[in-house]
């Protein structure tokens, strides 16, 4: 009886060997050879699920998004019960601080996506929609514990996203460690969000005056 293939799994291959390929290589690296050498089957194979390699880039950009997302589910779930808004908050950017080599993997594929996404809006149109579940999340935790309450939540979570990304590529390129990283980026959220450490150097919040 002939073996049954599950296509979403083998799908899910070719996506995981892309995401070696580019983290070892570089993207500029990735073809259909190349990562059909990498599963370990002929580049038809491959084609038979992705006709070209634009199309094997965006599922395998969609596969990243969903590790991240369960990376952040983990965090989440190992905090302490009833965790407060800006727990939530630090366990979300957190995730983009490489700690170790498979995160350090993931963050020069995350990297090499948004270059890639800079010289195509399609692939630019599919980040955004990948990022506003994040952002949307990230902003309802801040209305809970944002200091002014004249700053707007999305202008919190994109400065907060910005800073993030931005310690990772540090630490990709070695100029900081995790540590210091992940010091850095609590220091910038006390100054936004109510963190509830006596020393978190935020002061009180400030309430939007009355009009």
């Amino acid at each position: 009886m002939p073996k049954r293939v599950d296509h979403e799994e083998r799908r899910r291959q070719v996506a995981s060997a892309l995401l070696r390929v580019a983290a070892r290589d570089g993207l500029e690296a990735v073809s259909l050879r190349h990562v059909a050498e990498e599963v370990g089957v002929t580049a038809g194979l491959v084609q038979h699920y992705f006709p070209n390699k634009d199309a094997m880039l965006r599922f395998a950009m969609a596969t990243a998004s969903e590790r991240y997302e369960r990376r952040v589910d983990t965090r989440i779930a190992a905090l302490a019960p009833d965790p407060s808004p800006a727990e939530v908050i630090e366990a979300i950017l957190g995730c983009f601080i490489p700690r170790g080599e498979p995160e350090r993997q993931e963050a020069r594929v995350a990297l090499a996506f948004q270059s890639y996404a800079s010289r195509r809006p399609d692939v630019a149109t599919d980040l955004a929609t990948q990022n506003a579940k994040l952002s949307g999340f990230l902003e309802s935790r801040i209305a809970l514990a944002r200091r002014d309450d004249s700053i707007d939540p999305a202008t919190i979570a994109t400065a907060l996203l910005a800073t993030a990304e931005g310690l990772a590529v540090h630490v990709l390129s070695a100029r900081l460690t995790p540590e210091t990283a992940l010091g850095a980026l609590r220091a910038q959220l006390a100054l936004v969000v109510d963190t509830g450490r006596p020393d978190d150097g935020g002061g009180p919040r400030t309430a939007r005056p009355r009009r």
